[in-house]
Order: C-alpha cells, then structure tokens, then sequence
C-alpha cells in the first residue's frame, strides 16, 4: 500500500549553490503534503555533491501527487537535467 524512495542525486559542482538554496523549500512543501510519511535529502558525508535521498508516502496516489506538484514546481524547474539514481518499492496491500 505504502511507496518508498531511496537512492541519491549527484549535483555538478556548477549547480550545487542553487539546488542547496532550493532544496529546503522542497523539503518543506513535501512533508506537508497528505500522505507524505518520511522525507528527507542529505549531503552525502563522503562524496562531494551528492546527496542521499529517503521517502515513503502513505499511498501510490500520495506518491504520484508528490510526482506531479514536484515536477511543477521551482524545484523541478532548477533541479532539471540532474540524473536521479533511486530505487522505488511498493508494499503489498
């Protein structure tokens, strides 16, 4: 029933300061999202632009909502482009 996100995004280094500074505006407008259960993006300790990347939604919908306001949103907008590197799963109902 439930969706979970992990993996990481590599930021290239003429990119970084931008999607640093938009990055807490994203988290923020996330967690209050219905649904949203756990949403975090952190600094990888050990590799240089790279951050680390957790979710899980309540729900597929909750998740594909998220999807949708994200791929419309400032953040999709400056964060284009970026490969992401993520693993989705799903539990059973």
């Amino acid at each position: 029933m439930g969706v979970s996100l992990s993996g990481h995004i590599d930021i290239p280094a003429d990119r970084l300061q931008e999607i640093a500074a938009a990055l807490p505006e994203h988290i923020r407008l996330t967690r209050a999202e219905p649904g949203c259960v756990h949403f975090d993006v952190t600094p990888d300790a050990d590799v240089p632009g790279r951050y680390i990347v957790s979710e899980r939604f309540a729900s597929r919908a909750a998740f594909e909502a998220h999807q949708a306001r994200t791929r419309a949103s400032d953040w999709g907008r400056i964060s284009a482009g970026i490969p992401r590197h993520f693993e989705i799963s799903e539990d059973g109902e």
